[in-house]
């Protein structure tokens, strides 16, 4: 698929630094670009989390839209103005079940000197055939059915006798009551869903009410997911006394579909640099990101860094932040498909997919804003970090009756899955920070919040 890079715009949206609340942060709009000094603790050569993020998403660009099925576009943002070719409702029909008829022909009817009229007929909705009224007559209407042509209101059953032949109506209606009128709801020409909204359940059954059976959206974004390690094995595979189990192509695949892509699994790929690149050129077919896993350290078995580096396209810079440090990005082969290489421990992985994986879908997507919104919250416990990283600490945040407090879990080891899982939230810990105390407000990304 195709990308439209955007030519001119920061695609860095700045972390939310207000006194935002919970409830607020989740819908605020991502604010203009602003300066950002680059922290003094951070040694020269590495760079800052913005740095990496802005290389990333400088680096690609949208998906190039195409029309999809409308159920199939849930969640994607429209393209383009969707205006309405018809009127809603498309015909004057009636809103209750009663009888049709002219209002002027029960003025003055009452429960107790009721108006009687004729019934000439009984129209149904979808009956395709158009009926007419005349005057001193009525005709039984069933809800949404066209209104007869000389009728212009309807009685409900509650206020007649429910004849057949002939109905008594006990109270006289307001012209035009029970009557849903032509266009009332959409006028065809109207734009009623505007650009760039994300599609959810309401936009669907409005479009496919006005006969759209596609839409024009961005594509979910293809993402091949590797692991590599010569000692990862499947789940439910036999385990020598030094192999585990491949959690986090399985964490990394969950986690893009959980962002809104499409996930491909590759699995773990060994060591070996031949059988990587044979096996990265294969999935690339399939792909409008690759995200691999592992192998990008200074170690000798570093397959990932070893064989990416050879191509001369992807970078692999140390990034101020903890967990997570070393990172990788580029594009590779004749394709020229973006890859993103993040660290092998699992709580790095998953940490590094929410900082920079998770935006990347996001922008491929179209989608704004590119980053989880922050939330404010006080500290219930003291934290330490070392100076010149931008540390992300585990912690369970919550809303109580005294507002938002969030609550480390955990120690800070990148390995500590069963702390991850504690967790449903980060704690920004800022690079010239060493310490935030309890008590104090701090930058909080609560994890899985909707944007």
């Amino acid at each position: 698929m195709s990308s439209d890079t955007p030519k001119t715009e920061d695609p860095v949206q700045p972390e939310s630094s207000g006194a935002e609340t919970a409830q607020e942060a989740s819908t605020s709009a991502p604010r203009g670009p602003r300066p950002r000094p680059r922290p003094e603790s951070i040694p020269e050569g590495i760079l800052t989390v913005e740095d990496h993020l802005e290389a990333i998403l400088r680096g690609i660009g949208p998906l190039a839209p195409y029309d999809q099925p409308l159920v199939e576009s849930l969640g994607l943002p429209l393209h383009e103005d969707f205006v309405a070719n018809a009127d809603l409702p498309r015909f004057d029909n009636s809103a209750m079940d009663g009888y049709a008829l002219r209002a002027e022909d029960v003025t003055g009817a009452t429960e107790s000197d009721p108006v009687t009229l004729p019934v000439v007929g009984e129209v149904h909705a979808g009956s395709g055939k158009p009926f007419a009224i005349s005057a001193g007559t009525a005709v039984k209407i069933m809800t949404g059915a066209a209104m007869p042509r000389g009728a212009d209101t309807v009685v409900p059953f509650e206020q007649t006798d429910r004849g057949n032949a002939r109905v008594a109506i006990r109270k006289a209606p307001s012209p035009g009551a029970a009557v849903r009128r032509k266009g009332e709801d959409v006028r065809s020409g109207e734009v009623v869903v505007p650009a760039g909204t994300v599609i959810g359940p309401r936009e669907v059954a409005l479009m496919a009410s006005l006969g759209s059976a596609r839409v024009q959206a961005r594509p979910r974004p293809r993402v091949v997911v590797i692991s590599t390690g010569a000692e990862l094995r499947e789940p439910g595979a036999h385990l020598d006394h030094d192999s585990i189990h491949d959690g986090n192509s399985y964490m990394i695949a969950a986690a893009v579909r959980a962002a809104g892509g499409i996930a491909y699994r590759v699995g773990a790929v060994s060591d070996d640099p031949r059988t990587f690149r044979r096996l990265l050129g294969e999935q690339l077919v399939r792909a409008d990101l690759v995200v691999t896993s592992g192998g990008i350290s200074e170690g000798e078995k570093d397959v990932v860094k070893e064989t990416l580096s050879a191509l001369g396209t992807v970078d692999f810079p140390k990034v101020a932040m903890q967990p997570g440090r070393p990172q990788g990005f580029g594009r590779v082969m004749d394709e020229q498909t973006p890859i993103i290489t993040l660290p092998g421990n699992p709580v790095s992985a998953y940490v590094s997919f929410e900082v920079f994986v998770l935006p990347a879908i996001r922008r491929l997507m179209g989608l704004v804003p590119y980053r989880r919104p922050m939330v404010h919250a006080v500290l219930a416990a003291d934290v330490s970090s070392p100076p010149g990283r931008r540390q992300y600490v585990r912690g369970v945040f919550e809303v109580t009756h005294k507002g938002a407090k969030v609550t480390p879990v955990g120690g800070s080891g990148s390995h500590l899955l069963g702390s991850l899982v504690e967790s449903n939230a980060l704690i920004i810990v800022g690079e010239d920070e060493t310490a935030l105390n309890l008590g104090d407000t701090v930058r909080t990304l609560v994890l899985d919040r909707s944007f």
